[in-house]
């Protein structure tokens, strides 16, 4: 096997689990928004703000939380700037970390350089790895809004591979994503190993070098 010198992962849905976060949010969003909600309606409502959302891939929250106000009207409706203060000063609390994907990382940290490549708002996401202690198990931390360009943006990976001083046939990139993450990182000339825990289905063009589907398969490539 090709010896690696460098691990680089995507955060969210890789790392951290952000499907486990909306569910965090919601409840505070019913808490803070709705007061009592019948259990029966909190499915239907949970569905819907998730729809909106799309996996983060929606990135306007004044939008999502209009629309799911509009279908669920609120008790205490946040309009404007006060959705977005919510939002941030919230949802970065929301994420937890496995102590098993601590382990990993620092498992793989023993033998070669490890990074975070994360789209996203700065602050939002520092405040997703400060609380969660990612920033101590990593050599390097990129995220899209501090640089100016995102994934798949080969860019975004060049920078991480001069950051540390690598070629890109010695780095290994792992992302949920198949177009951003490892459609991105096959620009820059990386091998991208897709995390597909859920067993999506490939409908695109883009062949990963591999994928799995617990972060645990990585240590194969290091140990």
């Amino acid at each position: 096997m090709r010896r690696y010198q460098t691990m680089l992962f995507d955060l969210d849905d890789t790392l951290l689990d952000r499907d486990k976060a909306v569910d965090r949010m919601f409840s505070i969003i019913l808490e803070n928004c709705y007061g009592e909600v019948r259990e029966s309606a909190k499915s239907d409502m949970l569905q819907k703000f998730k729809e909106y959302d799309n996996g983060g891939g929606y990135s306007n929250k004044v939008e999502i939380f209009e629309s799911f106000f509009n279908v669920f009207p609120p008790k205490y409706r946040l309009q404007g700037n006060n959705i977005m203060d919510f939002w941030n000063n919230n949802f970065p609390s929301c994420f937890s970390l496995k102590q098993n994907t601590i382990n990993i990382v620092n498992s793989i940290k023993v033998h070669v350089k490890v990074g975070i490549i994360t789209n996203g708002i700065t602050q939002r996401q520092k405040e997703k790895i400060v609380n969660t202690n990612l920033d101590r198990c990593f050599d390097i931390i990129i995220i899209s809004d501090e640089v100016g360009y995102s994934k798949p943006d080969k860019r975004i990976f060049k920078l991480a591979l001069n950051k540390l001083d690598v070629q890109p046939e010695t780095a290994l990139f792992v992302g949920d994503n198949i177009e951003k993450d490892i459609g991105g990182c096959q620009n820059a000339n990386i091998n991208g190993i897709w995390f597909n825990p859920r067993k999506v289905i490939n409908d695109t063009m883009i062949k990963p070098y591999a994928e799995i589907s617990s972060l645990e398969e990585l240590l194969v490539y290091f140990t």
